[in-house]
């Protein structure tokens, strides 16, 4: 396997305020979500992104309108750099009717079925099969939409994960299986689950066409992704993508995350998918220091508003709860 670097043609200015845009706003999302849920207002299990921000917004630039994503526990991320609307996301966290699922899916489990986001998903992959579902439904269609499938290195050892693989290369289908591999599996190193740690390798197992990549770069993985998606249109899919990664906390807010070796944490924050996002568009566009500050201004207010959204929105009743579940 050929390592896959950024240095392809320089991309627009465009392009990388974009992308730092993007990851910016999944790093503002994250951070200020974590004190939302420190102040009571969040129920339930936070999965942040913190550390993997590079990947959704890499593999999220690459695809076009009238593709299709689905999603992980730990989706904020992917729902933002599939252009979720951050007023929404922030009022489904709080329980609020103005969510994306009226308050009823909560952290775990956003969706917009119509913009093409299948939804986060609380059952670890969960995810693959229906993304298969969503592609082989394209094929059908004589549609030559893609559909990227976010999974995790925990759920490559599920066994929805060859059983789909396998189902959609038979099928020749526009589909892309993205491994976000931030090497643990709540607390299980990756090590410990199996001995193979190169988890793309399991997609050339079965004939599917397969990358490592640096998740913390965006660029690459914005690269690679439009490669792969460009395959996957010509009838060459599906593609694996394996992402390597390091999570910058616990698996959860109340996961202290003691078990992560601090020298590995430190390498990877070393290589921030943030900063990377930053220094990219200031050393390729030229982007001046004021402009980058006018970037993060605007989007720590934009998170601003969408908190007091949120806040100023009904909350949905018990009773509306039950209701609702008593209906499904």
């Amino acid at each position: 396997m050929a390592a896959v670097h950024a240095k392809k043609n320089a991309p627009s200015r465009e392009l990388l305020e974009k992308i730092f845009r993007t990851a910016y706003r999944i790093r503002v999302f994250e951070t200020e979500g974590i004190k939302l849920y420190r102040q009571g207002l969040i129920r339930g299990y936070f999965h942040p992104y913190l550390g993997q921000e590079g990947i959704a917004t890499g593999v999220c630039a690459a695809l076009k309108e009238g593709d299709y994503i689905a999603s992980t526990h730990r989706g904020h991320g992917h729902c933002i750099a599939w252009g979720a609307d951050v007023k929404r996301m922030v009022a489904e966290l709080l329980q609020k009717e103005t969510g994306y699922c009226r308050g009823y899916g909560g952290s775990m489990h956003i969706a917009d079925i119509r913009a093409g986001n299948l939804g986060a998903n609380g059952i670890v992959g969960a995810g693959t099969p229906l993304g298969v579902g969503a592609a082989l439904a394209a094929q059908i269609r004589g549609s030559d939409a893609v559909t990227v499938t976010f999974t995790t290195d925990g759920a490559s050892n599920n066994g929805t994960f060859l059983e789909s693989l396998n189902l959609a290369a038979i099928w020749n289908l526009n589909f892309i299986l993205v491994i976000e591999n931030n090497q643990y599996a709540v607390s299980t190193r990756i090590e410990e689950s199996t001995r193979e740690t190169d988890l793309y390798k399991r997609g050339l197992s079965i004939g599917v066409e397969s990358h490592q990549i640096d998740g913390n770069d965006p660029l690459a993985v914005y690269h690679l992704t439009i490669e792969a998606a460009d395959k996957c249109r010509a009838g060459k899919g599906p593609i694996l993508i394996e992402a390597k990664t390091f999570r910058h906390m616990g698996h959860h807010v109340n996961d202290p995350g003691k078990y992560m070796p601090e020298d590995r944490l430190a390498y990877y924050k070393a290589r921030d998918p943030i900063d990377r996002a930053r220094n990219a568009l200031v050393e390729i566009s030229g982007a001046e220091k004021s402009e980058i500050d006018a970037i993060e201004s605007e989007i720590a207010a934009e998170f601003e508003e969408a908190v007091g959204f949120a806040k100023n929105s009904r909350e949905v009743t018990a009773e509306e709860f039950r209701q609702f579940a008593a209906a499904y």
